[in-house]
C-alpha cells in the first residue's frame, strides 16, 4: 500500500501513511535500538521483521500489532534482518525461513513455524569481517563456457572490516 515502517533508537518501529504523514501504529517489545526493519512479502505480506541491540530478532504481526515470535540466539547486536526466499518441508508442512546477521560475526537462519528453531549458521571470518553489517539474496547468472558450474541462489553480505563475501 502506501505506508512505510521505521525502526528507532527509541526501541520501537512505526508504520506511517505516506500520503498524510501520520503515523498508523507502534510496536513496542525491544529492550535496546533497531537497526532493521523489513516488511514482508509473500505468504507473509502482513508481517514486518526487525533486528535491535538487544540481539533478539522479532517478527510482528501488522493487522493486530503485535509480536509473533522473538529469536534469541544472537550473542552480539542484531545489525540486519532479511526475509529469506527457502522454504522448509516439515511436519507441520510448508513454512518460511527468516535470517539475521549480526555483530557476533554470524548469519543466522530460523524457521518461523517451527517455535523458533534456529535451522543453520554462517559464521565469517574472524580475522577479516569483525561483523555482518548487510546481506542480500542474488542470482548470478552462468557465465559461457562453465557446463559443469550452476548458479542458483546465492547469499551476498558486507562484513564490518569491508570483504563482501558470496555464499552459495
Amino acid at each position: 500500500g502506501y505506508t512505510i515502517c521505521s525502526g528507532s533508537w527509541d526501541n520501537t518501529i512505526r508504520i506511517w501513511d505516506i500520503e498524510t504523514n501520520k503515523q498508523s501504529n507502534v510496536f513496542k517489545g525491544h529492550k535496546d535500538w533497531i537497526n532493521s526493519v523489513k516488511y514482508g512479502s509473500n505468504k507473509l505480506l502482513n508481517t514486518i521483521l526487525s533486528g535491535s541491540d538487544d540481539n533478539s530478532v522479532r517478527l510482528w504481526d501488522i493487522r493486530s500489532g503485535q509480536q509473533i515470535q522473538i529469536f534469541n540466539r544472537h550473542t552480539n547486536f542484531v545489525l540486519f534482518v532479511e526475509y529469506s526466499p527457502f522454504v522448509m518441508n516439515n511436519n507441520i508442512g510448508n513454512s518460511n525461513v527468516i535470517c539475521s546477521g549480526s555483530f557476533d560475526n554470524t548469519i543466522r537462519f530460523w524457521d518461523i513455524r517451527s517455535n523458533k528453531n534456529q535451522l543453520y549458521i554462517i559464521k565469517g571470518d574472524e580475522k577479516e569481517d569483525c561483523g555482518i553489517y548487510c546481506l542480500k539474496f542474488i542470482v548470478l547468472k552462468k557465465k559461457d563456457k562453465t557446463n559443469d558450474v550452476t548458479y542458483n541462489l546465492n547469499l551476498c553480505y558486507g562484513s564490518g572490516k569491508g570483504p563482501i563475501r558470496i555464499w552459495g
